[in-house]
């Protein structure tokens, strides 16, 4: 019998040897991650602290926007944070004019959230102060990193929110029927 070739590496393997990083090195990685989220907010920090908003009225109007009609339930369960806190967020949120409540169409106890113009303007504002931060990091970096990064994100994300952005993944690529 002949010897077997050696095996090529899967790409699900072609990282195994990242498991043996040493511990300065995933410290390194970790004082990157402190770093870049507080450059990649304080893009949008400015925004906000003009409008007397912080980074959890940012994420609620980033998420309603992404997602219009969600329900009050849907984004406490993205947000990860308490009916208390997503409570104090919308109300200020609505009283400000950002943020429109429409009762569900199944259970009228449903409250849906979209965001009015000026909730749309506002989060468009807050976007493009971020995308142009990412859009320099990745210009950079160049494409085979920014694949690289979208999946340690990924890996970094717990699988409920994996699950919320494969869904995001997937209404991104239908076509925009619900627009016309």
């Amino acid at each position: 019998m002949s010897a077997m070739p050696p095996s090529t590496p899967s790409p699900s393997s072609a990282g195994s040897g990242l498991l043996f990083l040493r511990e300065e090195e995933i410290r390194l990685a970790q004082d990157m991650l402190f770093f870049a989220y507080r450059d990649f907010t304080h893009a949008a920090d400015e925004v906000l602290e003009g409008l007397e908003l912080g980074r959890a009225h940012h994420r609620a109007l980033h998420f309603i926007g992404r997602l219009p009609g969600i329900t009050v339930s849907d984004l406490l369960g993205i947000l990860g944070i308490t009916k208390q806190s997503l409570s104090r967020v919308l109300t200020t949120l609505v009283e400000e004019g950002y943020v429109i409540t429409a009762p569900g169409r199944a259970d009228r106890r449903q409250r849906l959230l979209s965001l009015a113009p000026k909730g749309v303007a506002l989060e468009r504002r807050l976007f493009e102060r971020q995308r142009d931060v990412l859009l320099r990091a990745y210009r950079e970096a160049g494409g085979p990193a920014v694949e690289g990064f979208r999946r340690v994100l990924r890996a970094l994300t717990d699988e409920a929110g994996q699950s919320h952005l494969t869904a995001m993944e997937a209404a991104a690529r239908e076509p925009r029927a619900r627009s016309a």
